[in-house]
Formats: C-alpha cells, sequence, structure tokens
C-alpha cells in the first residue's frame, strides 16, 4: 500500500472510533439538554435556542452514522493487512471482540437514544408552531 493511502486508511481508522464515541455522546447530551429544558420554564424562546441546538446535534449524528457505515468498509477489507498485530497474534482476538461489543453497544444506544428523543423533540416544535 502507498504510504498517501495507508495515512488516508489510518484517518479513517481513527476518525471511525471517533464517530462511534460521537453517535453516542451527542444523544447522551441532547438528552441532558432535553431535560434540562422540560424542567424550565419552556418559554418560547428556550424552545427556539433548543431546536437550533437539536438541529446542529441531529446533523453530526447523521454525520457520524454515516462514517460509522461507510468508514468501516476499508477498514474491514484492509484489517488484515493493516491493523492486525503480529506481536498479539491470536491474542487480539478476545480484545477485538470486546471492543466491538462496545462500539456496537455505543451505536446502538446511540441510535436508540435518537429515536426516542425525536418524539419529544416534535412536542417541543408543536409547542413553538402550533398548527
Amino acid at each position: 500500500m502507498p504510504p498517501a493511502a495507508a495515512i488516508a486508511l489510518m484517518m479513517n481508522n481513527y476518525l471511525h472510533d471517533v464517530a462511534t464515541a460521537l453517535l453516542a455522546a451527542s444523544a447522551f447530551a441532547l438528552w441532558v439538554l432535553l431535560r434540562r429544558f422540560e424542567a424550565g420554564a419552556r418559554s418560547a424562546d428556550a424552545a427556539r435556542y433548543f431546536l437550533e441546538i437539536q438541529r446542529s446535534m441531529a446533523m453530526l449524528a447523521r454525520f457520524s452514522l454515516a462514517w460509522i457505515v461507510l468508514g468501516g468498509i476499508p477498514r474491514t477489507i484492509w484489517y488484515a493487512d493493516f491493523e492486525w498485530a503480529n506481536a498479539a497474534g491470536r491474542g487480539q482476538v478476545a480484545a477485538l471482540v470486546v471492543k466491538h461489543v462496545v462500539a456496537f453497544g455505543f451505536v446502538s444506544f446511540g441510535v436508540a437514544f435518537w429515536r426516542r428523543l425525536r418524539v419529544r423533540v416534535r412536542l417541543v416544535e408543536a409547542s413553538v408552531n402550533p398548527r
């Protein structure tokens, strides 16, 4: 593999892990913000501010999910050539299993939280734009 391609793949792999964490973290952060909003006065200005933040965080979550899916393709294809640590041998398989269980948990948590939060966000939108 040419050095430039190896560097691009290495960066993809790092950012793939970051995207996994961002998906879960953005859902948790939005949940905290929503709880604070719901516990407060719920003014129209506060609702509009919350919705602006929610839209930005939703774009981040969608981008993260896309990176997880699309960035996982080259990572999978070149895993054995690029990431497999010969020094660790077969012992790294257990570590990889644990890593993927944790990563799957983060992604599942993030997707589930975003789906649950969507219903509550729609209620906030309805309070700002009654029909």
